[in-house]
C-alpha cells in the first residue's frame, strides 16, 4: 500500500520565494504559543506562561484571598483553566446581584473578576529580550522591504511585545486607534484599510494591555499596563466580540480572507479557540484563493483543531513537527537525500533540524524562534529552485506549496 509523503523543502523554496517579496498579501495569525516559546534574557522559558502556567500563577496568588471561591468554582466546572474560571466568574457577577454563591454576592464577584484581570496584567507584562526575539525577526522582516500590501497580523495575546518591536525600530503600525489623550477606536478605518502599507495592522483580537472601558462603556487605549478589558474564549466572548472594537477587529479577519489571492501564516495558535476558527473556515469556504498555512509546535496527532480544518478545507495546510497535511492529504515529512543546489543546506537547517532531546530530524518553523529567523532571513540568500519530490512508491503526493497560492 502506497502512502502519501510531503517534501519540506519544496514547501520552503516557494514560501521564502513569497516571503521575501514584497507583491502578496500577506498576514500572521499569532496565538500564545509565541509567548511560551519565546526565551527571556537568561535563557530560560517561556517569557510568557502559556494558559496552563498562566492560570497556575493567577490561581496560586489569590488563593490567599478567594481560596473557598477557587475550589467551589473548580468543582463545578468541567475545564479549570483562568480563561473558563475567569469566564464563569463574569457571568455570576452579572446575573446574582446581591444573592450570594460560593459565599460572594455580584459585586464580590465583579471585584474578584478585576483582581484576576490585574494579575495576568501583571504576568503579560513583559518587555522584549535585549539578546533578541521572533518578534524583532517579524518586524525587520516586515520593514525590510517595500509592499504592494500591508502585512497584517490578527493575534490573541494581550502582550505588548509586537508594539514594542516596532516602536524600537520606528516603524509604523495602527492598531485601530488614534487619539492624544485617550485614544479611541476608529471602526471606519479598520474596515476602510487605506493607509499606506508601510502602516502594518496589528490587530488584538481578545483585547490588550492598556484597554478599558470609559464612562460610555466605549473602549479607548490608555498607554497603561493595566488589563481590563479582555476577551476569553468561553461563553461570554460571543456577546462581547458583537461590540467595539471586537466586531470590526473579527470583520477585518473576514474581510482579509474574502480577498482574492491572500496567505495566512499561524504560529502559536491551537485552533481550539473555536470563535476564532469558525470566522476561518468560513472564509476559506466563501473564498477558494485565500490559504492559511498553520505551523504548529506539537506532532500532527496532538493538533486535533487544526486538522479537523485541513481536512475539510483544502486551503487550509497544516505543518507539524512529524507530518503535514497538505491538500487534504496526510503525510510524513521525508527530505531528499540531494539538496536543491549546493547553497541549500544553510537554509534547510532553517526549517529542519535533530531536536536537543534527540531523535530524527524534524520541521521546526512551529516554534516560534526559528519561524521568525526563517522570515528575517528570507532575504540573505536568492531563493532557489525547489527541490525535486523525493522517489517514492506509486501514488505518493508529489508536494506542492498548496491551493491558490503563487510566488
Amino acid at each position: 500500500m502506497s502512502i502519501s509523503i510531503h517534501n519540506p523543502d519544496q514547501y520552503m523554496a516557494a514560501l521564502r520565494t513569497i516571503v521575501a517579496q514584497g507583491r502578496k498579501r500577506i498576514g500572521l495569525l499569532v496565538g500564545a504559543g509565541a509567548g511560551a516559546g519565546t526565551a527571556k534574557d537568561d535563557g530560560t522559558y517561556p517569557l510568557i506562561p502559556a494558559v496552563e502556567g498562566l492560570t497556575k500563577q493567577v490561581l496560586n496568588t489569590l488563593a490567599s484571598k478567594y481560596d473557598s471561591q477557587i475550589a467551589s468554582l473548580k468543582a463545578e466546572l468541567d475545564k479549570h483553566d483562568i480563561e473558563t474560571i475567569l469566564s464563569r466568574i463574569r457571568s455570576l457577577s452579572k446575573v446574582i446581584g446581591k444573592s450570594k454563591i460560593h459565599g460572594l454576592d455580584g459585586e464580590g464577584f465583579k471585584v474578584f473578576g478585576e483582581d484576576i484581570c490585574a494579575e495576568i496584567g501583571k504576568i503579560v507584562n513583559v518587555r522584549l529580550p535585549t539578546k533578541g526575539s521572533a518578534y524583532s525577526d517579524l518586524v525587520n522582516w516586515i520593514t525590510g522591504i517595500s509592499r504592494d500590501h500591508p502585512v497584517e497580523i490578527f493575534t490573541t495575546n494581550y502582550d505588548l511585545l509586537f508594539e514594542e518591536a516596532f516602536e524600537v525600530v520606528r516603524a509604523p503600525y495602527f492598531d485601530g486607534f488614534t487619539g492624544g489623550r485617550e485614544p479611541f477606536f476608529d471602526p471606519v478605518s479598520v474596515a476602510r484599510n487605506d493607509l499606506p502599507p508601510r502602516w502594518t495592522r496589528l490587530w488584538k483580537l481578545h483585547g490588550s494591555l492598556g484597554w478599558k472601558a470609559s464612562g460610555n462603556d466605549e473602549v479607548i487605549r490608555t498607554g497603561s499596563d493595566a488589563a481590563t478589558h479582555l476577551v476569553f474564549p468561553e461563553h461570554l466572548k460571543y456577546d462581547q466580540t458583537q461590540k467595539a472594537p471586537y466586531a470590526a477587529l473579527f470583520d477585518r479577519l473576514r474581510a482579509f480572507l474574502a480577498t482574492p489571492d491572500t496567505l495566512l501564516v499561524s504560529v502559536g495558535f491551537s485552533y481550539a479557540d473555536a470563535h476564532v476558527s469558525a470566522r476561518i473556515d468560513e472564509g476559506l469556504a466563501a473564498n477558494p484563493s485565500a490559504s492559511v498555512f498553520a505551523f504548529q509546535y506539537k506532532s500532527l496527532a496532538d493538533e486535533i483543531a487544526a486538522c479537523d480544518l485541513a481536512r475539510r478545507r483544502p486551503n487550509f495546510s497544516v505543518y507539524a513537527p512529524d507530518k503535514a497535511v497538505v491538500n487534504g492529504i496526510e503525510g510524513p515529512w521525508q527530505v531528499s537525500t540531494e539538496l536543491p543546489s549546493k547553497d541549500w543546506g544553510p537554509i534547510r537547517a532553517t526549517y529542519w533540524s535533530v531536536p536537543e532531546s534527540g531523535g530524527p530530524a524534524q520541521f521546526t518553523l512551529g516554534a516560534i524562534e526559528a519561524f521568525g529567523r526563517f522570515f528575517a532571513a528570507s532575504r540573505s540568500m536568492q531563493a532557489l529552485t525547489p527541490a525535486p519530490a523525493p522517489s517514492a512508491p506509486v501514488g505518493v503526493l508529489a508536494p506542492a506549496i498548496g491551493p491558490g497560492v503563487t510566488a
